[in-house]
């Protein structure tokens, strides 16, 4: 199987169970990889996936209805994915690099694969 990588799509969300989280807003990061067959000869956009309009699917999701855990994030943009007619799987990471820890961190994040139900 094909795949169309995205990489390191970044907007404020207000995603969190915590009142500040919720209030003030914080960068989420997101990678997807599409699963799909790519057509190689016919040199259409028509024949693929928009990876840009795939990129303002992820934004969309990051910036709007707020969710209590990123969980809920990465299954929404999922969703979103497999939604595009060509799309048969998709592996969704969400990155949370300032959540609410008192440890020192790089990172938390979530990934979740899904497959199209046929």
């Amino acid at each position: 199987m094909d795949q169309i990588t995205i990489t390191g799509v970044t907007a404020t969300g207000y995603h969190g169970v915590f009142p500040e989280e919720r209030r003030e807003g914080q960068p989420f990061v997101v990678d997807v990889v599409l699963e799909l067959d790519l057509d190689t000869e016919s040199d259409r956009l028509d024949d693929t996936v928009s990876y840009a309009d795939v990129a303002d699917e992820i934004e969309a999701v990051i910036t709007g209805e707020p969710f209590n855990l990123i969980e809920t994030v990465a299954g929404r943009i999922a969703d979103r994915c497999l939604a595009h007619g060509k799309v048969v799987g998709v592996t969704v990471t969400v990155h949370k690099p300032r959540a609410p820890l008192t440890q020192t961190f790089a990172d938390v994040s979530v990934t979740i694969s899904r497959r199209r139900h046929v």
